[in-house]
């Protein structure tokens, strides 16, 4: 439970044990800063288990954290508002032990919680040895700077400095505390009726965190891990082409549902591999992607040499076998890959501002029919692909050497 919650329950281990509280750490009321914890006037209520603080709170006995602005907010929570989290089971009469290890974060962050708390217990209790303690020790208060402040010669010097005072001190500290808090006892039916309750959500809360992170786990194994990467930020994507037995790389993105492909002038530049690319991008700035106002995200990732280039699989166009495919007949060509691989033909067609794709459909119109028919178009007026297929082959071909046409010598 954190502290955000006004009110948090806490262990103190004292000469006697483990004892259960409530604390309120801190709120505003009528222009004034308050802290309290659960007592009534000058006793200071603790618990020897969970069970009898749940128990003595459903008891509806008297108490002065009944005046707290949230204690009906806290009040009406299920029984695990009784259960302390690591950061609130306070080792006090331990501290001695903690500062003879070395300052780690651990370490001063659990002090500095010990400090905390005792000072606070010192001033709703107005016990003297603690008050004055924390008064005349003024480096104590340097615990909440974090374990970074005690780095170093100067610092474990500091760290040693705290040690040799709660050494000196601490003994009146915890004493100061055992004779402050007032042991509470509960009617034995009401702690076994309160254990029951704290068990059962206790359970209930730990089930509900399970759903929670399996429904994470489930939302993170559905996300798409490149939706995260520099190149989804930026809105620009590697494009890698299989074709004419290699492989080459380049980048594309739309502006305005236009494409716009990593070239110049009608020039598509590519590239043998990704890290040729990523290579590239670093030295070379005369592109059409240049001028894109995210593209210094990744020129700067690709200066420093931490830009890898990943290709999303809708990014990934293969032209391997298609024509061999389409010779031997409708029904032996992939259309998933045909569609896609004509979708990068009329893109790089429309970036480049070549009309060449349009003027070869209007000479070799049964072309135009036969993809539309093979990736099912409408106005095909009722054309079907007959044998032999030899025509559309060679036509595919002429198209996709239109394209080659278009990319760099790499």
């Amino acid at each position: 439970m954190s502290e955000k919650s006004t009110i948090v329950p806490v262990s103190l281990s004292l000469t006697e044990g483990d004892f259960f509280t409530l604390w309120a750490p801190s709120w505003r009321e009528n222009g004034s800063e308050w802290t309290a914890f659960l007592g009534d006037k000058d006793q200071l209520f603790v618990f020897r288990s969970l069970e009898e603080l749940l128990a003595f709170l459903e008891s509806d006995r008297n108490h002065d954290l009944k005046n707290h602005p949230r204690w009906q907010a806290f009040a009406s929570g299920d029984a695990t508002r009784v259960v302390p989290d690591q950061d609130h089971e306070l080792d006090i009469i331990g501290a001695p032990a903690l500062l003879a290890d070395r300052p780690g974060y651990t370490t001063v962050k659990e002090i500095s919680r010990i400090f905390r708390v005792t000072r606070a217990l010192g001033s709703v209790c107005s016990a003297d040895h603690i008050n004055v303690f924390f008064a005349s020790h003024s480096v104590l208060g340097n615990v909440d700077r974090g374990p970074e402040h005690f780095s170093g010669s100067a610092g474990l010097s500091e760290w040693s400095a705290i040690g040799r005072a709660v050494l000196d001190n601490w003994r009146a500290v915890v004493t100061d505390l055992d004779d402050a808090i007032t042991v509470v006892d509960v009617e034995p039916d009401a702690v076994d009726a309160a254990k029951t309750k704290i068990e059962s959500d206790t359970e209930a809360a730990k089930q509900a965190r399970e759903l929670t992170e399996q429904q994470k786990q489930a939302e993170e194994g559905k996300a798409d891990p490149y939706d995260s990467s520099p190149w989804a930020a930026a809105g620009i994507d590697p494009v890698r082409i299989s074709i004419n037995g290699r492989t080459l790389y380049t980048l594309r993105t739309y502006v305005d549902k236009a494409p716009v492909f990593l070239g110049r002038y009608g020039e598509i530049f590519t590239f043998p591999n990704s890290k040729s690319l990523a290579r590239w991008i670093a030295d070379h700035q005369e592109h059409s992607l240049a001028k894109l106002s995210t593209w210094e995200d990744l020129l700067t990732l690709a200066k420093a040499g931490e830009l890898d280039v990943t290709v999303h699989p809708d990014n990934s166009y293969s032209f391997t076998g298609l024509v061999k495919d389409i010779e031997s007949g409708p029904d032996n060509v992939d259309t998933t890959q045909l569609e896609r691989a004509y979708e990068l033909m009329a893109d790089a067609a429309d970036w480049a501002e070549d009309d060449s794709l349009n003027s070869y459909f209007l000479s070799n119109p049964r072309m135009q029919d036969y993809i539309s028919y093979m990736v099912g178009s409408t106005g095909t007026s009722g054309y079907v692909p007959s044998a032999p297929y030899t025509d559309h082959a060679e036509g595919w071909q002429d198209l996709e050497n239109m394209l080659t046409k278009r990319f760099s010598k790499s």
